[in-house]
């Protein structure tokens, strides 16, 4: 495999670099590299989730990709990550039953 080495974990950035398919950029997460699978030289089919904008798998996809055409992306922090989520308010506090003697 020519390029860029892709493995599991691997945030990519797909354009019409990586194939003709991807008109449209996307962002997967590569969840393995299908080496079972024939490719042509420079080749490679991968299975990933599509990310949104904020980073959450929106689908799961197996993609035909020349490696030496994506852009690998660094994750975001773990905590600028969560910033980006909405947050959901607190539960209702809890009361105790009222107990009479």
């Amino acid at each position: 495999m020519r390029g860029v080495a892709v493995a599991a974990g691997d945030l990519l950035h797909l354009t019409r670099d990586a194939s003709v398919q991807f008109s449209r950029p996307i962002t997967v997460r590569v969840i393995r590299v299908l080496t079972d699978r024939h490719t042509y030289d420079g080749w490679v089919w991968i299975d990933a989730y599509q990310l949104n904008g904020v980073g959450d798998a929106v689908r799961r996809r197996t993609l035909f990709l020349m490696p030496a055409g994506v852009r690998r992306l660094t994750p975001p922090p773990r905590a600028a990550t969560a910033a980006l989520r909405p947050t959901r308010p607190d539960p209702a506090p809890v009361r105790e039953p009222v107990v009479t003697p």
